[in-house]
């Protein structure tokens, strides 16, 4: 034993190396790297966490702690890290065609394969797909498509999109814009014009005194008083995810999506189902769309499509939009370099034949699912949640000061979320916090026992915020 520090010399050694390691990765990374979302100054001077390898559900850091990744990446690893399957789907691919564009009347054979079975996947109205690279850039698509369809419609004054508050649709131009995360909107003029934001079906935040039911009607309204205030002959469609998702995991109360759908209905307005998040079984259909009964004009792609092995997106385009515009549109002045990349395409194909192969989707409805939102709703007896809520392999659970009120909420908005995440990650259990809540997203191949981990990690990170949150004062 070394007199120091407790540990054998080898293992000592072992673990001053890995220390050296992620000193010098971090210094690299701040002398280079921007990250998104980040500032850069705070983040230089805590240094960034090195991820070096993953597994299954779990990702492994430079000083070698094991992680249980409980948000897929960023939502998309839904077939778990590390599959030599993708990686030799990519390895064949790259030795026949590494790359061709999509442009000058050109295409390549996993293109082709990935769209026609995407047409297949997809709700029954879909038979044409758009591709891009991230799901920001399938919204951007979605604007560009949407006013060119009505203007090949011959109504170019139907250019409005309608959003909702707190939605995250990307962080480009476009997407930014659509999406409604204000700290988005401060920086870069955003948003574009043509763009009008809407009330979120959030009940636990925003719902009152009113029941989950009764504020689902009342938020879809907000929609109805928007068209009759904007007018229906100046928008040209309405853009929202099943589920929020980086809006903090908000499910909408079971009457939303159908009052939607009653507002809409012999309405001259296009719907689209922004997907990239509740696509490819995360809520334990193939697309959160059936999961709610949406019926979608439009439904960006992205994130499950590939489980994030190679960056790939899309746009899903329905036969009543695809007429028009590839009937009657002439040239849609829209693309990428690699729209539809071989590569990407063929981590696609790979990803979604194991999804099928493996029955990812039903496991997520009929095993998983259950069997970790049953433990996850449990999570809403503790003293600091205010409400645990999951659908699929989707979940929020809200950090309160004073439960069961819903009305009180804890002073500085993000600050015991953040806690409650600092504390998860030195658990050993990715975690997000968004305001004072934490999410949860984690892969469709996570087992039981992973689950009760899960669980067991997600306790004792509740114990210890509440212990520091009655600390500091703040409860």
């Amino acid at each position: 034993m070394t007199a120091d520090s407790g540990f054998p010399a080898s293992v000592a050694s072992e673990l001053t190396k890995l220390s050296n390691l992620t000193a010098d990765y971090r210094a690299r990374d701040a002398a280079h790297h921007m990250h998104p979302f980040s500032d850069m100054k705070a983040l230089n001077a805590e240094g960034s966490r090195v991820i070096v390898r993953g597994e299954g559900a779990w990702i492994w850091d430079s000083d070698g702690n094991r992680i249980l990744d409980g948000m897929a990446g960023l939502w998309c690893v839904n077939i778990g890290h590390g599959r030599k399957e993708i990686a030799e789907a990519i390895q064949r691919q790259m030795a026949e065609l590494s790359y061709y564009n999509a442009f000058f009347k050109t295409t390549h054979p996993p293109a082709i394969a990935l769209a026609e079975t995407l047409a297949r996947l997809t709700p029954p109205q879909f038979n044409h797909v758009f591709f891009v690279n991230s799901g920001s850039e399938a919204n951007d698509t979605v604007i560009r498509m949407v006013r060119h369809y009505w203007a090949t419609r011959g109504k170019p004054e139907k250019s409005v999109l309608i959003a909702r508050h707190n939605a995250y649709h990307g962080s480009t131009m476009g997407g930014g814009s659509l999406g409604g995360m204000k700290p988005i909107h401060e920086q870069g003029g955003l948003p574009i014009p043509g763009i009008h934001h809407i009330a979120q079906p959030y009940w636990f935040g925003e719902g009152g005194d009113t029941t989950p039911e009764e504020f689902g009607i009342i938020a879809a309204r907000a929609l109805e008083t928007a068209i009759e205030e904007i007018g229906e002959d100046k928008i040209g469609a309405f853009v929202a995810e099943p589920i929020q998702g980086a809006g903090g995991v908000i499910i909408p109360p079971s009457t939303y999506w159908p009052e939607i759908a009653r507002i809409l209905k012999d309405r001259d307005i296009l719907l689209v189902a922004d997907e990239v998040i509740t696509g490819f079984g995360r809520t334990g259909n193939w697309f959160g769309s059936e999961t709610f009964g949406i019926e979608a004009d439009l439904m960006p792609i992205a994130k499950g499509l590939s489980s994030g092995y190679l960056p790939i997106g899309g746009v899903m385009v329905s036969d009543k939009v695809a007429d028009v515009i590839i009937g009657e549109g002439g040239d849609f002045n829209h693309g990428f370099t690699y729209s539809a990349h071989p590569l990407a395409a063929a981590a696609a194909l790979e990803n979604l034949r194991i999804i099928e192969n493996e029955k990812l989707v039903e496991r997520v409805r009929d095993d998983i699912g259950p069997y970790l939102q049953k433990k996850w709703l449990a999570l809403g007896d503790h003293p600091l949640v205010g409400e645990a809520r999951m659908t699929g392999l989707m979940g929020a659970l809200e950090l309160v000061p004073n439960k069961p009120s819903r009305a009180l909420a804890f002073p500085d908005t993000g600050k015991v979320g953040t806690i409650a995440r600092d504390f998860s990650f030195r658990n050993g259990l990715v975690m997000r916090a968004v305001r004072d809540s934490l999410i949860l997203s984690p892969p469709l191949t996570l087992t039981h026992e992973e689950a009760d981990h899960l669980i067991a990690v997600a306790s004792k990170t509740l114990d210890d915020t509440h212990a520091e949150v009655k600390r500091l004062g703040l409860a």
